[in-house]
């Protein structure tokens, strides 16, 4: 996915994230609201899992192939950590 694709899902996702604020202040059928939660939540994990393949296919290779033990041990900490982070929501 190319950067003006993501930055188009990430509008598309705005709007809907607007579209569940009017849901709440319009008292909207609870799970409803959740099946447009979710949807974000969706969204949000495809955009999130393109940009760590774009990472894994750049930056990771660019710093194994670097031959520098301290970039390569930077990347790979990072991905840790970003899988750390997800799960744990």
């Amino acid at each position: 996915m190319e950067k003006q694709e993501r930055v188009r899902r990430i509008r598309t996702i705005e709007g809907h994230i607007r579209g569940i604020e009017k849901m709440l202040e319009e008292d909207a059928y609870c799970i409803d609201v959740i099946r447009q939660i979710q949807a974000v939540q969706s969204a949000l994990k495809k955009v999130s899992v393109d940009v760590l393949d774009e990472h894994l296919q750049i930056c990771l290779v660019n710093a194994v192939q670097a031959d520098n033990g301290v970039d390569k041990d930077q990347v790979l900490k990072e991905i840790t950590e970003v899988y750390e982070m997800a799960s744990k929501v």
